[in-house]
């Protein structure tokens, strides 16, 4: 309450939104660099001999989820800071924790790498282009848009791939470090954006944005599950790749091209109620693999 009486103060929530602004992109480039310094070049080209399901992959993701985003907020009448919140999210695919959640399914921890790899990158062309057709009287500028995901994502991916691959005693003594760092300061943004609109946070709660988010969480990932093919480790990776977005790029979009603080808060909500659905579901999954493992191990000794 008393950070939220600080922030309402005009010139304590200009600091406090400058201060926001820098540590969304020092989370993106210490995440994403983070991401570089535990993969390998096969990691993430192995995976993406799948054209089949990568192709659905795609699919899914630039064309079926942002228009799940687009129904949910007409559907519930969303107001627009709130619908473009929601759209921004369905327009940015790979999100960076995806290995680590598919991983706590027990899914194909490879195909979630090459997964995410293969999102990021669609995200930096897709998103800079999608977004001034859907949105109608909002004013972007899709080459910033463009330039900033490119310089703040694939170039600390790549430097970290390339350190990886020269480097990997120290690449594996950096990484926890950035992977520290990064989520250390997601926490933090997360805590300066909430206190900062305090107001517009509670106000989301009778909106319908909640339930919005709710839907679109849902329906993300129960579509992405119904096109990963009869292999459950797949459709795993699939259901949460599509169900999980990448809150960096849309967080940075977001808070560089949208002033209403309304937007942003919008980004935060609808992903942590993602993973607040998803990741619990992720574990219900691990836990069913482990005992089909332990049933399958027991028949063959018998």
């Amino acid at each position: 309450m008393a950070a939220s009486a600080l922030a309402q103060h005009p010139g304590m929530t200009e600091t406090l939104t400058a201060i926001t602004r820098l540590l969304v992109l020092l989370f993106l480039v210490s995440s994403m660099s983070g991401i570089g310094l535990g993969l390998t070049l096969p990691q993430i080209i192995a995976p993406l001999r799948n054209v089949k399901l990568i192709v659905l992959a795609v699919i899914m993701n630039f064309i079926i989820v942002p228009l799940l985003a687009v129904v949910a907020a007409r559907l519930l009448r969303l107001d627009e800071p709130f619908a473009l919140g929601l759209l921004l999210l369905g327009l940015a695919a790979g999100a960076p924790f995806l290995p680590k959640v598919v991983g706590i399914a027990n899914g194909d921890v490879a195909l979630a790498v090459g997964l995410m790899v293969l999102l990021m990158v669609g995200t930096t062309v897709f998103l800079p282009v999608a977004l001034p057709l859907l949105i109608k009287g909002v004013q972007v500028n899709p080459w910033k848009i463009a330039r900033f995901l490119t310089l703040l994502m694939l170039i600390p991916l790549i430097a970290g791939l390339i350190v990886r691959a020269c480097a990997a005693s120290l690449s594996a003594r950096a990484r926890p470090v950035f992977e520290g760092l990064s989520t250390g300061i997601l926490l933090l943004v997360l805590v300066l954006v909430m206190a900062t609109h305090f107001q517009g946070v509670l106000r989301i709660f009778g909106t319908g944005a909640i339930f919005a988010a709710l839907l679109f969480a849902i329906f993300s990932a129960v579509a992405g599950w119904l096109v990963g093919g009869p292999d459950l480790a797949q459709r795993t990776v699939l259901g949460l790749g599509t169900g999980l977005r990448n809150i960096p790029a849309a967080l940075v979009v977001s808070v560089q091209n949208f002033k209403d603080p309304n937007v942003s808060v919008m980004v935060l909500v609808t992903t942590l109620i993602g993973i607040l659905i998803l990741l619990p579901v992720a574990r219900l999954i691990g836990r069913h693999q482990v005992g089909t493992l332990s049933e399958s191990h027991a028949t063959d000794r018998n």
